[in-house]
C-alpha cells in the first residue's frame, strides 16, 4: 500500500510538471526558429536591442523598486500595530487586504481614472510624474495581499510584545523600534513579499496599458500582436523572471529558517 501510494504520489508529481513544463518547452523551442532551417536566439537579440524593450523593461523595474519600498513602509507599521495593540482588528485588516484578489484590476483602474482625472480635485492624470504616482499606488493596491501576508507571517514567528517593552526600557521611540528592531527580525518575510511584488508589477498589464504609462506589461501584448517570434521569446524572459523571484523566495526563506534552528 505504501509503495502504492509513493507512485501514485510521482505519477500526480509528473503530471502537474508535465502540465507547467511542456508548453514553456514548446515556446522556448518555438522562440529558436526566427532562423529558418536552424535554431538560433535571433528573436532574443532582437528584444533585448530594442529600444522599447529597454525602456519599458527599466521602467517597470523602477516602478517595482518603488512600489516594493512604499508598500514595507505601509505594510510593516500597519501589520506590527494591529498584532501589538489592536488583534481584534486583525481579521478586518486581512479582509481589507485581500480586496485586490476579489475586484477586478480594472474596476480599480477606472475607479482612480474617475476620481483623479485631470478636471478633478486631485488631478492626477494631469501629468506624467502624476500618473506615475497613480500608477505606483495601483501597483501597491494589488501587491497589498502578497506583502501583508508575507509580512503577517513573518510577524508571527517573533514575540513582538517581548521584543518592544524590552526596547522600550532602553529607551527607544516608535520609529527605532520598527526600523533597528522589527525589521531586521522579520527581514526574510518582507524579502518574501517584495519578489512577490516585484513580479506581479512586472507582468500587470491592465493599468498601465489604462493609464497609458510605457511598461512592460502593455509592450508584451503590442509585441505579442504584432510579431512571432520575438513574443515567445518575451514569454520565456517574464517566467524566468517570475521563476527567479519564487526561488529566490524559497532562498531566503530556507536561510531564515536555517538561522532561527541555531
Amino acid at each position: 500500500m505504501n509503495r502504492q501510494s509513493r507512485l501514485g504520489a510521482w505519477i500526480a508529481m509528473a503530471i502537474g510538471a508535465s502540465y507547467f513544463l511542456i508548453p514553456l518547452i514548446a515556446t522556448f523551442e518555438f522562440s529558436l526558429r526566427m532562423r529558418r532551417g536552424e535554431y538560433s536566439f535571433d528573436a532574443y537579440r532582437v528584444v533585448f536591442a530594442d529600444p522599447q524593450f529597454q525602456t519599458t523593461f527599466g521602467y517597470s523595474i523602477v516602478m517595482a523598486v518603488v512600489t516594493i519600498v512604499v508598500g514595507v513602509l505601509l505594510v510593516v507599521p500597519t501589520a506590527y500595530w494591529v498584532h501589538l495593540r489592536m488583534p481584534k482588528l486583525r481579521p478586518l485588516v486581512e479582509f481589507i487586504t485581500l480586496l485586490p484578489l476579489v475586484i477586478p484590476a480594472i474596476v480599480i483602474v477606472y475607479g482612480y481614472l474617475r476620481m483623479y482625472n485631470s478636471s478633478s480635485f486631485i488631478p492626477l492624470t494631469g501629468s506624467e510624474r502624476a500618473t506615475d504616482f497613480l500608477l505606483m499606488c495601483s501597483y501597491v493596491t494589488l501587491s497589498l495581499p502578497y506583502m501583508y501576508r508575507s509580512v503577517d507571517t513573518g510577524l508571527r514567528t517573533i514575540d513582538i510584545r517581548t521584543l518592544t517593552e524590552a526596547a522600550e526600557v532602553l529607551g527607544a521611540n516608535t520609529a527605532t523600534i520598527l526600523f533597528k528592531v522589527i525589521f531586521p527580525n522579520i527581514t526574510s518575510a518582507i524579502l518574501s513579499g517584495a519578489f512577490l511584488t516585484f513580479a506581479v508589477v512586472i507582468g500587470e498589464f491592465t493599468m498601465a496599458s489604462l493609464l497609458d504609462r510605457p511598461a512592460f506589461g502593455p509592450y508584451l501584448q503590442l509585441i505579442g500582436a504584432n510579431r512571432a517570434y520575438e513574443p515567445s521569446a518575451l514569454a520565456v524572459i517574464a517566467f524566468l523572471l517570475t521563476w527567479a523571484s519564487m526561488g529566490l523566495i524559497q532562498v531566503f526563506g530556507r536561510n531564515a529558517a536555517a538561522r532561527t534552528q541555531k
